[in-house]
């Protein structure tokens, strides 16, 4: 008698809970499940957006080393200080759509053996030039001039264990990129980015490997590396 008193007080309460509005009410059952996975929707959409601009800034830093080391090597019979403002032409054309000239250093290096023997037998660097306004960085390698007369880069120059060497009868053109990732979105995802890439062509038909100024191009005008500007 007890227990049918509460199973019949019980299905009393069921059925007038069942009555009310709020619950027969449903409409905003969506909202409140959007609201819940809209953050992590976010999230994971805008990282998506972070990781894909990352992979395109990697792909265009590396393009840039490969062009501008591949454009030097392809001047034949000498270079010029004319053909410089060429290639870095071409560099600020490639990263223009990750703003690459503002945040980034190119360094070009002409690599030659020495011609000396013995002790002092190695590898120097005759002339050098660079471009970007990112002041931060500077050759990892060395500067004009290095080992003239000496074997301080006698083993090349490069990362340890892939070091650039050049031949007694041609030069090397090695570059170094180095540039400062901007985010899309958030440096949150992935933090402060330096991306850097670097790339060596060996000079094709050219046998007088110094550096020209046929065009009488003014000192302060040419791209030596103490100078931080971008092609106006």
């Amino acid at each position: 008698m007890i227990y049918d008193n509460i199973s019949h007080s019980l299905k009393d309460m069921k059925r007038k809970f069942d009555n009310l509005s709020l619950v027969k009410d449903t409409s905003g059952l969506a909202l409140v499940e959007f609201a819940f996975t809209a953050p992590l929707l976010l999230t994971f959409g805008l990282g998506g957006l972070e990781t894909a601009n990352l992979a395109v800034a990697h792909l265009q830093v590396s393009q840039v080393a490969m062009l501008a080391a591949d454009n030097a090597s392809r001047v034949r019979t000498t270079i010029d200080e004319a053909d410089i403002r060429e290639i870095f032409t071409g560099v600020h054309l490639t990263g223009n759509s990750i703003d690459f000239s503002p945040n980034a250093r190119v360094i070009l290096s002409n690599l030659e053996h020495n011609g000396l023997l013995g002790s002092d037998e190695g590898q120097w660097i005759r002339w050098q030039r660079c471009y970007g306004s990112n002041t931060k960085y500077s050759s990892s390698y060395g500067a004009e001039g290095d080992g003239r007369t000496d074997s301080s880069l006698a083993g090349g120059i490069g990362p340890t264990g892939k070091k650039i060497e050049a031949t007694a009868a041609t030069a090397v053109n090695f570059v170094e990129v180095v540039y400062d990732y901007k985010p899309l979105v958030s440096d949150r995802f992935f933090g402060e980015v330096v991306i850097r890439y670097q790339s060596a062509f060996v000079s094709r038909e050219r046998a007088d490997h110094a550096l020209r100024n046929a065009s009488s191009i003014p000192a302060s005008e040419l791209w030596t590396c103490n100078r931080y500007a971008t092609v106006s």
